[in-house]
């Protein structure tokens, strides 16, 4: 795990780019779980009952993997993620497609937010060289808070 967020860390060490992934990799996360989310379903979507909350499902074993501390910080980020995105949906009227909407808009706007924040680093997005540093960018965040709060990971 260590590894991982040291490695991701290189090309994250200017504040500017550090308080943009703040602010737009949560987005990100939140905003993927609602595209995911917004894929029919075979049943009528509840908090648990979804496309988003079975990948989230899958995403905890990726994190299991690496850290106990990181899959149970993720446990809940991830049913927040989640439920956020079934208010958005109820917010919506129930209406798919103005999900779609909503998540797209924050999913762009938040790599544009990215992409400015690598440019001003002058490093390129850790993903481009591994796709895994996309499960990696939200530790990386949380290891911050771990670390603040005294919590091993």
């Amino acid at each position: 795990m260590q590894q991982l967020l040291d490695t991701y860390g290189e090309s994250h060490r200017n504040s500017t780019n550090k308080l943009i992934h703040w602010i737009c990799v949560p987005l990100i996360v939140f905003s993927l779980f609602g595209l995911i989310y917004s894929i029919p379903f075979f049943t009528e979507k509840t908090v648990l009952a979804n496309w988003a909350a079975i990948v989230w499902g899958i995403a905890l074993l990726y994190y299991l993997r690496l850290s106990f501390p990181m899959f149970l910080g993720f446990l809940l980020i991830g049913f927040l993620v989640v439920w956020g995105n079934h208010q958005v949906y109820l917010a919506v009227g129930k209406v798919t497609v103005s999900h779609i909407y909503v998540s797209l808009g924050i999913f762009v706007v938040a790599w544009i937010g990215q992409f400015v924040g690598h440019k001003i680093e002058g490093k390129k997005p850790s993903f481009l060289e591994d796709l895994q540093y996309l499960m990696v960018g939200p530790a990386w965040l949380l290891h911050f808070i771990y670390k603040k709060v005294g919590i091993k990971y």
